[in-house]
């Protein structure tokens, strides 16, 4: 064999071996879900145990389809069943509490609206104490349902925030987790104006490494449901690519912060 040949054969195993090992993942993408009605959560699953990709779950206790919410013990086994298999968790608010705007005066204090539990619909104005109190409460209870501490993240529910609430998180120890312009997988959006092809399309070919991806456990509103005839394409497509998936466990903007949260809750 002639030596350079010999070269690139050996390089290209080379390369073929860093992009396949477990441990490594050159363009890695970050696949996130919130939780939804849930009635498609177990397909979603069934896509992620075939496909061996893994995710990061943001949950809050939202209304569902069947049982008690989507923290409730209808839905715990499920829950559990995804952390034996490595998938990441995170906060999203107990009562899915969307910041609605910052109040003025000397403390942190937020008008927010949840869309789930006593006061669904309505418009409050808490203090920093009492939305951290909504983050540590989800938290907690994926904690009781899994076994595994969630990560000190959290998303707010529609993404919405601002900059004094975003400190406020911080400062009871979570950080927020948004998404890439072209990570909103638009499972949200109207059927009729967005077609489950054309977001596959948009997405397939705007996603681009490091990107972190947004989708949801089930929209009540839209009426082509999204997951079962987009997920799986697009974690075939993104593969086909070259890309790969982590949690955000591993993405370089957290794993600091998740490290140092870590260490200090071990040291107390």
């Amino acid at each position: 064999m002639d030596i350079k040949v010999a070269i690139f054969l050996i390089a290209m195993c080379a390369v073929t071996t860093r992009a396949t090992a477990g441990n490594d993942c050159i363009k890695p993408v970050y696949l996130t879900f919130d939780t939804g009605h849930m009635e498609i959560a177990p397909l979603v699953a069934d896509i992620l145990n075939r496909q061996a990709v893994k995710v990061t779950f943001f949950a809050a206790q939202e209304r569902t389809q069947s049982g008690d919410g989507s923290l409730g013990e209808h839905w715990a086994p499920w829950w559990k069943a995804r952390a034996s298999e490595g998938h990441g968790f995170a906060s999203h608010t107990y009562d899915h509490a969307y910041w609605r705007a910052d109040v003025a005066g000397t403390v942190p204090r937020f008008r927010i609206r949840p869309s789930a539990g006593p006061q669904a619909g309505q418009e409050m104005i808490i203090d920093a104490s009492a939305y951290c109190a909504q983050l540590d409460r989800a938290s907690a209870r994926l904690r009781d349902m899994t076994g595994v501490q969630p990560m000190p993240l959290f998303r707010a529910p529609g993404g919405k925030t601002s900059h004094q609430l975003l400190a406020a998180a911080k400062a009871c120890g979570y950080q927020h987790v948004g998404w890439a312009a072209a990570g909103f997988l638009g499972d949200e959006l109207p059927s009729e104006s967005f077609s489950n092809e054309a977001l596959l399309g948009k997405a397939l070919r705007t996603i681009r490494g490091g990107d972190i991806l947004m989708a949801h456990l089930g929209i009540w509103s839209r009426k082509d449901p999204w997951a079962p005839a987009v997920l799986e394409p697009l974690i075939v497509g993104l593969k086909a690519k070259g890309f790969c998936f982590r949690t955000l466990r591993d993405h370089p903007d957290y794993q600091r912060w998740i490290a140092n949260r870590v260490s200090k809750r071990d040291a107390s």
